[in-house]
């Protein structure tokens, strides 16, 4: 059985999650330990909040460093969730001033910036289902059908990679949106599979089995 360390760092909304992996077969943890940061299998990023109170108390528990060691530098399977996701990039501007953004944990050439409303029917938050375009395959993608590939998402800001590489699917919200990354060892999607029904479990699935 893998055992699944999933962060919990004081403000983020584990339950669905940790239900989600559960479910999966797999035994889960909520820690902001780094000893068990290092026993786990696998480790889950969720996200629920701001961007600045999130990597407040990332710091705060020393997890920034803890999450480098055990994910950069030896390799640990790694699926960050939405909040989660941006919190891989550089900056934020979220309740920041633009000139003084938010730093993240800088993993990714990437900043997050808030989504722009595109008229009545593209509003802000982007809240509800949508179909993910997969531009490569990716382990934690396999055997999910094309038809099947539809997520639950919820958010007002959203990752502009500068590196077009690592983004392995898109959604349309009158923009191009960037909802999995992936690189090495790491996987990351704007949107939450622990909330997507039939497909995100099977996505979860997939990671818990990953071994790259």
């Amino acid at each position: 059985m893998q055992s699944v360390a999933i962060i919990d760092y004081g403000i983020n909304n584990i339950r669905s999650i940790r239900n989600a992996v559960e479910y999966c077969g797999s035994s889960a943890l909520a820690t902001k330990d780094a000893n068990d940061l290092r026993d786990a299998s696998h480790i889950i990023l969720p996200g629920v909040g701001a961007f600045g109170d999130a990597m407040e108390k990332i710091r705060l528990h020393g997890l920034d460093h803890a999450l480098r060691r055990v994910v950069l530098e030896n390799g640990k399977p790694f699926l960050a969730i939405c909040l989660g996701m941006q919190l891989l990039a550089e900056t934020s501007t979220e309740h920041a001033d633009i000139a003084r953004p938010h730093q993240g944990l800088g993993w990714l050439s990437a900043e997050v910036l808030r989504l722009e409303s595109a008229g009545p029917t593209i509003k802000v938050p982007h809240m509800g289902w949508n179909t993910v375009l997969v531009e490569r395959d990716h382990p934690v993608l396999a055997g999910i059908h094309p038809g099947n590939l539809t997520f639950y998402f919820v958010h007002s800001f959203a990752l502009y990679c500068h590196d077009p590489s690592v983004v392995i699917g898109r959604v349309e919200y009158g923009q191009h949106i960037s909802a999995i990354v992936a690189w090495d060892n790491i996987i990351a999607t704007q949107f939450h599979p622990e909330k997507s029904q039939d497909s995100g479990i099977e996505l979860l699935s997939n990671f818990l089995q990953w071994n790259p």
